[in-house]
């Protein structure tokens, strides 16, 4: 099937029983065995949910996994996959990576015995060079948060097969529907489902997807160990939001292109970060591993005051947290995404009190661009 049938039709099977179209909420937290000897497939929703296999399993397939794990947040996700190491072993990781990443690895890993190495991934000299003896895994996020940076997937795994390491990336920017890393040859791809796969800010929700089977198991166990599951009415809200998922992210990153033509020729805006441009670095990278430069876009204005203006100013794009969802949401990555993140080592990445971060929504783009023009150029 083509990726929108899959998206209708791959994940979610009319209920044999009655013939619902929506799968049905299971919203029982244990299940009656009939047998000692023989308990069903069910037992304690922790360790299993009608519902939310099902939304697991339509994450994998749209991923091309064998595995699909639905948590309760994408830190959940993100958390739970970190842990499969054990202390003293050694990741590699992208400098530019998300707050949150970044947050629980320098604290609460840290203080646990797990050892990390922040590199520009985007030179893959830098990350070879990074490499230990106790060295377990690679860290990537592409587009990375929130600069945008491009890291090349397929040589970064070559490397890591070469190495014995795993090779984890966050998909959350590109969805399955724009970019698909097992298929360039990663072992585990992370997401925040809040973000598109959800697409309606209603939820929070993450997901680990492994091509590895046994991989997979490894990661279930710690799923049921840990506990941090999706519950059953989220996960139909999400198998709700994931039938839209490719008219989504093609109406938004159309309107996305527009905005990027529209900003380049402001004076109140200094650079603009999107890999939809021919001079974007790794503009070439991107077109070899993903389909589409998506809906997320950074830039920064030419002075802290036009930043304050345009934040606190603006009318159809959401001054919030977050991305991916049907509204346009405005962000400010040195206070909200990346605020975990010492200012010092913010200046050093890139990430300047005058960045903003956009991601479009289904508003029209004529729109968008005339909220924002009359705080540019009022």
């Amino acid at each position: 099937m083509k990726f929108a049938t899959e998206l209708i039709h791959g994940g979610n099977p009319i209920d044999p029983e009655h013939g619902s179209l929506s799968h049905p909420i299971y919203l029982s937290s244990t299940f009656a065995q009939r047998s000692m000897d023989h308990f069903g497939r069910y037992d304690y929703a922790r360790s299993g949910n009608p519902t939310r296999e099902a939304l697991e399993e339509a994450v994998a397939k749209l991923e091309g996994g064998s595995t699909g794990l639905a948590f309760a947040s994408g830190m959940a996700a993100i958390t739970s996959t970190f842990l499969i190491f054990a202390p003293g072993d050694h990741l590699v990781v992208c400098e530019d990576v998300y707050g949150g990443t970044f947050r629980v690895l320098s604290t609460l890993f840290k203080g646990w015995g797990l050892q990390v190495s922040f590199v520009d991934a985007t030179d893959q000299g830098a990350i070879a060079a990074a490499i230990r003896p106790e060295t377990k895994a690679l860290y990537l996020e592409t587009p990375s948060n929130p600069l945008i940076k491009i890291i090349d997937l397929a040589a970064a795994a070559a490397l890591a097969k070469e190495k014995g390491l795993l090779t984890i990336v966050d998909n959350t920017f590109m969805t399955p529907y724009l970019q698909r890393p097992l298929e360039l040859g990663c072992d585990i791809v992370l997401h925040s489902g809040t973000k598109f796969l959800n697409g309606h800010s209603d939820v929070i929700c993450g997901f680990a997807v492994t091509g590895n089977p046994e991989l997979g198991q490894r990661l279930r166990f710690i799923q049921n160990a840990f506990g941090a599951v999706l519950g059953p009415q989220d996960c139909w809200l999400v198998l709700r939001g994931l039938k839209t998922l490719k008219v989504r992210m093609e109406e938004s990153q159309a309107s996305a292109k527009t905005i990027v033509s529209w900003l380049k020729e402001q004076k109140g805006v200094a650079k603009v970060y999107y890999p939809g441009l021919p001079e974007h670095p790794g503009y070439e990278t991107h077109l070899s591993q993903a389909s589409g430069p998506g809906a997320v876009l950074s830039f920064e204005l030419a002075s802290y005051d036009i930043t304050k203006r345009l934040l606190e100013g603006v009318k159809l794009a959401a001054f919030a947290v977050s991305l991916g969802g049907v509204e346009s949401i405005l962000s400010y990555p040195a206070k909200m995404s990346h605020a975990a993140m010492p200012a010092a080592e913010r200046e050093a990445r890139g990430i300047k009190e005058t960045l903003v971060r956009l991601s479009v929504g289904l508003e029209d783009a004529e729109d968008l661009i005339a909220d924002m023009d009359q705080i540019l150029n009022r």
